[in-house]
């Protein structure tokens, strides 16, 4: 098979991969708030799902350069169907800690898929004339407009079927998936040319390593007001219910990883134009004034505040957060790109558990306007960060 076709079947694995775990997250979420779990309960919940994501990206990335990408990517499947699977027992079982080892699999799954996708894409496409940064966004941002169907879909089957049976539909779907994949996808996808050791997994390149702080920090700024806090706060204080919240998330998504898609457009790629590290510090900037605004603002007419600001921090941060995957992929040594996108990834599994945690216990605290200051403040050392790379080779 060509490299394109390849590419085609790694896409369509990660998309399937994507919707399952989009819907996952709003099934947990809205089954156990309604079910009367706080929002530092719901918090726990995911707990473990970004806590061995953060050791799933540093193991992960070893075992891909080591086996090779299909292997890693075959895994992240089969452990997703398994964590579906581990819901649909009788309620009486799903305690906070049967399903946070449940979520743990899933997270082991999410980031063994992503880091096999993001990797496979430097051995399959070509650097020159912006096209790994065109396929890196396109890959990245529809990656995130499923992710929000997901939402959708999620909130929809919990109203149509119930949790149990939405969890079947989900995993049926990814046993197709694992099946296609196992059968087309090419063994020797990602595997390095040479013997790959374990302590190789952590980066000895400055930028790589300040990228992945930068990516640490931006991904807890976005989680630390969105991932917990936000659902709950339009249940509580706007009274939706949970299909028009699901919607909401998933519009919100779509349009996230739409405007990812077209970000190689929207920087200046038509004009001969590369990100650089640059690009990431004054997007980072231009993305902190939001949730400040949004923060100090919030308590005169918090529907409009939130509807308006979402927009606006939607569409910087999607143009942030591709900046910064383009970067990742582009600065990675191309023999293993699996060791360095593997430790990146790390970094961003540490920030989502970050601001995950302290979604759920800063809104219980303290309300939404201090999840938006703090979001406000990790965006601004994500951007200062940024700001002190220099490119791989300088």
């Amino acid at each position: 098979m060509t490299a394109v076709q390849q590419y085609g079947i790694v896409t369509a694995n990660y998309w399937a991969f994507t919707l399952t775990d989009g819907a996952l997250r709003m099934l947990v979420l809205l089954f156990f708030y309604q079910l009367g779990y706080s929002p530092l309960e719901i918090a726990l919940l995911f707990l473990f799902y970004e806590f061995f994501g953060i050791l799933t990206n540093l193991f992960g990335g070893w075992f891909g350069a080591k086996l090779g990408l299909k292997v890693t990517m075959e895994l992240g499947l089969a452990l997703q169907i398994g964590a579906l699977l581990m819901l649909t027992v009788s309620p009486e079982w799903l305690t906070i800690a049967y399903v946070m080892f449940a979520q743990a699999l899933s997270g082991i799954a999410k980031d063994l898929n992503k880091m096999s996708a993001k990797s496979s894409i430097k051995s399959l496409v070509s650097e020159s004339d912006g096209g790994l940064y065109r396929w890196v966004s396109l890959l990245t941002g529809s990656k995130n407009a499923l992710k929000g169907v997901g939402f959708f879909l999620g909130a929809i089957l919990l109203t149509a079927v119930g949790f149990a049976n939405a969890l079947f539909i989900l995993a049926t779907l990814l046993v197709v998936a694992l099946l296609l994949s196992v059968w087309l996808l090419d063994n020797r996808l990602g595997k390095a040319k040479n013997a790959v050791k374990f302590t190789e997994m952590f980066s000895k390149s400055p930028a790589i390593n300040k990228l992945s702080a930068a990516r640490f920090f931006l991904f807890g700024a976005r989680d630390v007001w969105f991932v917990v806090a936000l659902p709950i706060y339009l249940a509580e204080v706007l009274g939706w219910q949970h299909a028009e919240i699901g919607t909401y998330l998933a519009v919100w998504i779509i349009g996230y990883g739409l405007i990812q898609a077209a970000a190689p457009k929207l920087t200046g790629l038509n004009r001969g134009e590369l990100p650089t590290a640059k690009t990431a510090m004054l997007l980072a900037f231009g993305l902190a004034i939001i949730p400040i605004v949004m923060g100090l603002t919030l308590s005169y007419d918090p529907l409009w505040i939130l509807l308006i600001g979402l927009v606006l921090f939607g569409v910087v941060f999607a143009l942030n957060s591709a900046v910064h995957s383009y970067l990742i992929v582009s600065y990675a040594d191309a023999d293993g790109t699996s060791k360095d996108v593997g430790f990146y990834y790390m970094a961003n599994a540490g920030g989502r558990l970050a601001g995950t945690v302290l979604s759920g216990y800063v809104y219980q605290v303290a309300g939404m306007e201090a999840c938006l200051f703090i979001s406000a403040g990790f965006i601004v050392i994500a951007g200062a960060l940024a700001g002190r790379i220099q490119p791989v080779g300088q």
